[in-house]
């Protein structure tokens, strides 16, 4: 069998190239071929010796994820579908920024998700599987080549932990993916974001074993008693306890904590709801992103709303909410929704797959 290097350490590629007679700087070219020149196959890497790549085709590959969809939004976002080796497919969302060329790019990190978040389509699938360390650097390396074939689109200049998925219940293959974006691929610890629905014991093991990346957190509600309904995940770690963990996340000099809310009309977006937020983030050192409601493709259940759909709140109640905070002295910023059009805004990633409708 055919081994895939993608699916290797630094550490073992080293053995197993070595294993082929080769001298260790083989080592070195081989990943930078395929982490830093994108290289899709042996054939591509043209300072080996043929006959070096000869042997490299005859015992391994270089795995690829295959772009099956790939959908443009009329504000720029583009919204890819991948399927992976077994048949399973991923989504992955590339924002541009206000300069167009300086883009983010949204990666996934499960087929699926477990968390069940109410206002999310993604959590509708159920979970699947974990993706592989190489799956998850494979988004990136994907669409960084899709860019260099269409030269002036932009480059990627961020990447988020927010596509499809909890990161923090992938926290091995999440780590493993760090480590190789922050050294192999020199992407800025600064730059890479791993966002989580609070999943406490993994807060505190990222900040050890983590590259130091940046935290957000997707929060959602100022009581137990909502965040309960909306995000099951509280009834496990409940704000108290996540709050804590938050509070001993090593940040950096200038570095602060994201901490995401999904406004819903009715729900969370009252005048109290933002002073108990206040309170909360009292202490930490953050930022908060506020973000309305994005329809999803079925609603959720009752007792939200008569219909038992979760609604948008309107203008004026999104503002006075952010006027709230900032008046506490809280950075809180409205995420203007990117990719609505081709469902590749927050809450809408589904990858494809069909979820029954529910009345």
């Amino acid at each position: 069998m055919k081994t895939n290097l993608k699916s290797l350490s630094e550490k073992d590629m080293a053995v197993f190239i070595e294993s082929l007679g080769q001298k260790p700087y083989r080592t070195r070219q081989i990943i930078n071929w395929i982490y830093l020149k994108l290289a899709a196959s042996f054939d591509e890497m043209t300072n080996l010796p043929l006959s070096l790549r000869e042997v490299f085709n005859k015992t391994a590959y270089i795995s690829s994820i295959i772009l099956l969809k790939r959908q443009i939004s009329r504000d720029g976002t583009q919204k890819f579908l991948f399927e992976l080796e077994d048949g399973e497919t991923i989504e992955s969302v590339l924002i541009p920024d206000n300069d167009k060329r300086r883009l983010t790019l949204c990666i996934s990190s499960q087929v699926g998700c477990a968390m069940r978040c109410g206002f999310c389509v993604t959590g509708k699938l159920g979970f699947k599987r974990n993706l592989k360390a190489y799956e998850i650097v494979d988004q990136v390396i994907a669409v960084q080549r899709l860019l260099r074939n269409e030269r002036g689109i932009g480059f990627v200049a961020n990447i988020v932990f927010m596509g499809m998925g909890e990161p923090l219940n992938n926290f091995e293959e999440v780590v493993n993916a760090l480590w190789r974006l922050t050294g192999i691929m020199s992407f800025s610890k600064s730059k890479i974001t791993v966002s989580t629905a609070g999943i406490v014991p993994g807060i505190s093991e990222l900040a050890k074993k983590g590259p130091g990346i940046n935290l957000a957190v997707s929060l959602n509600a100022s009581t137990d008693e909502i965040r309960n309904k909306i995000m099951p995940i509280n009834k496990k770690y409940p704000l108290k306890a996540l709050l804590n963990a938050c509070k001993n996340f090593p940040l950096p000099i200038r570095r602060r904590i994201t901490f995401e809310y999904v406004l819903l009309d009715g729900i969370n977006d009252s005048v109290q709801d933002a002073l108990r937020l206040i309170k909360l983030l009292k202490g930490i050192r953050a930022k908060v992103n506020l973000i309305p409601y994005n329809p999803i493709y079925n609603p959720p259940s009752p007792p939200f709303t008569k219909r038992g759909m979760f609604k948008r709140p309107e203008d004026a109640k999104i503002l006075a909410f952010q006027k709230i905070l900032i008046n506490a002295g809280i950075t809180a910023i409205i995420r203007k929704s990117k990719g609505e059009d081709i469902k590749a805004a927050c809450g809408q990633l589904r990858a494809g797959y069909n979820i029954a409708h529910s009345s």
